[in-house]
């Protein structure tokens, strides 16, 4: 199962359509901008496409910044490495090897990071109850369309319709880094002026078990990544 890949264009192609989409409150999805998301080719495209609706209903905001610059998975290993490796210097604690963020580890590892990743995405996208039938049942329809990987098809079909668990999304990070990063993308996604959503990350955190210090660094760092 690709989610690397799947991963990376998704953070490439959502930070283009909500940067775009910057400076108004946006309406929801519509079929019309499913099209325009699935411009590309391949299944990977697809799927980024589909991810792209799910997280584009959210109302109009700009990760920005370095973000932008970095571009991609890249990105969030890069923020994930400095707010984790800022902490444990605060804490005395840092290590000569570094935090082995996903911008610093080998292929097989970086699969691992990007599953649990794109599951809390997912979940972040949901935070708020926005996913109505209708614009379930268009994304469905273009993960039917993952033929290519069938694999890939089931995991993304199960995990958009799982009740919403932040201990379940949790589960999925083996390392205090990959829950950092897990951390990160829903921070980027999540608005914190909503009860809701900022109930969800409240609650995500303390799934994750990270240190109130670490919490706070990660905050941060996607806020200057943002600016």
């Amino acid at each position: 199962m690709n989610t690397r890949g799947l991963l990376d264009q998704l953070l490439k192609s959502g930070q283009d359509m909500l940067q775009n989409k910057v400076g108004g409150h946006q309406n929801r999805a519509s079929s019309g901008a499913l099209s325009s998301l699935l411009s590309g080719a391949g299944g990977g495209a697809l799927a980024a496409g589909a991810m792209g609706l799910l997280l584009g209903s959210k109302k109009g905001r700009s990760v920005g910044g370095k973000v932008l610059t970095y571009g991609g998975l890249a990105a969030l290993g890069v923020i994930a490495y400095k707010a984790y490796g800022n902490w444990q210097a605060q804490q005395g604690t840092a290590s000569n090897r570094g935090p082995q963020t996903v911008d610093r580890l080998p292929a097989e590892q970086v699969e691992l990071h990007s599953q649990a990743i794109l599951k809390a995405l997912v979940a972040a996208a949901k935070a708020d109850g926005h996913v109505d039938e209708r614009e379930r049942a268009l994304i469905e329809g273009e993960f039917s369309k993952l033929d290519n990987d069938q694999e890939l098809q089931h995991w993304l079909h199960a995990e958009l319709n799982k009740p919403l668990d932040p201990a379940d999304v949790a589960r999925a990070a083996s390392t205090p880094e990959m829950a950092a990063e897990m951390y990160i993308a829903s921070v980027m996604l999540v608005d914190e002026e909503s009860f809701m959503e900022k109930s969800y990350l409240d609650e995500l955190a303390r799934q994750l078990k990270l240190e109130p210090g670490l919490k706070a660094e990660l905050e941060k760092q996607v806020r200057q990544a943002s600016v």
